[in-house]
């Protein structure tokens, strides 16, 4: 139904256009007004708001209500989105990206408890393997990014992505095994089961996620962020900045438990990397 209203927002009749973007300007009322409201509004007949109903592959007014009703609930902000604001030059869009990366990580900095902080590096830094577990686009991010940090430290490490991988790997875990799992909403399924399996053959387990989460319940140590949504489902979430300043942290809280053995490794990354001609000291290792 959403496609059909986008497509008679422009395509349509001048009646149709204006009813599409009276549904597009706001849905909730649409879906509780009654139709000689919407025809008043709209500055049309009933019989054309009826026919929009059914142009739109809707039995009837009644109808349609009731399926907006439905697309608001399970969809809302996502069907009906607050565009970002353009300029002739894009600045607006650069600094809707930059305000809300800025905001996630002042917000998770602030948040951070840097006493649990250093626990989990403590249980990282000693643990004899350390596996990952995240799914999803900013979940799975973190967790191969958090390989990418830790294997640097000559630390045993590898992410897992998949559901079913997770859950093999956890049930093998020990007490020399710490587990990471890193999820921004805290309800992956397969995160949060592997955690639970982890956690019951001894293995150490560390969360990032939001501290009010069903992840969170099942670890021993909670490394919490929580990001608000801001309804621009067009624009990536910055969910990403504020999971990546937790792992960017942990990172280096690790790098200072284990003192200066972590040198001689990043030595060796650089010296090899050299023969790729990627030995200038001005660039990050590895990266």
């Amino acid at each position: 139904m959403v496609a059909n209203l986008r497509r008679l927002a422009v395509e349509g009749s001048p009646a149709e256009k204006r009813l599409a973007s009276l549904v597009f300007e706001d849905a909730e009322a649409v879906s509780l007004a009654p139709i000689q409201e919407l025809a008043a509004r709209a500055g049309v007949s009933e019989p054309t708001v009826t026919r929009f109903c059914r142009a739109i592959e809707c039995d009837g007014v009644r109808d349609f209500k009731l399926r907006l009703a439905q697309i608001i609930a399970i969809g809302g902000f996502t069907m009906f989105p607050t565009p970002t604001r353009r300029s002739p030059d894009d600045e607006q869009i650069i600094t809707s990206v930059r305000d809300a990366a800025t905001a996630a990580i002042e917000r998770t900095a602030a948040a951070l408890d840097m006493c649990r902080v250093a626990e989990a590096a403590q249980a990282i830094a000693s643990a004899r393997q350390v596996v990952t577990f995240g799914s999803g686009g900013v979940s799975s991010l973190g967790a191969v990014e958090l390989q990418n940090r830790l294997f640097r430290f000559a630390i045993p490490v590898t992410a897992h992505t998949d559901g079913q991988m997770q859950r093999m790997v956890a049930a093998v875990a020990g007490e020399t095994t710490v587990a990471v799992s890193l999820s921004a909403s805290g309800s992956a399924n397969s995160v949060v089961e592997a955690t639970r399996i982890a956690r019951l053959y001894g293995a150490t387990t560390i969360a990032i996620t939001d501290p009010a989460s069903a992840l969170a319940r099942e670890a021993e140590i909670v490394l919490g962020f929580s990001v608000p949504g801001d309804g621009q489902v067009i624009k990536p979430s910055p969910a990403r900045y504020a999971l990546l300043t937790v792992v960017d942290v942990l990172a280096t809280s690790v790098a200072e438990a284990m003192g200066p053995q972590v040198l001689e490794g990043l030595r060796r990354i650089r010296k090899s990397l050299s023969a790729l001609g990627m030995s200038n000291s001005d660039r990050p290792i590895g990266d």
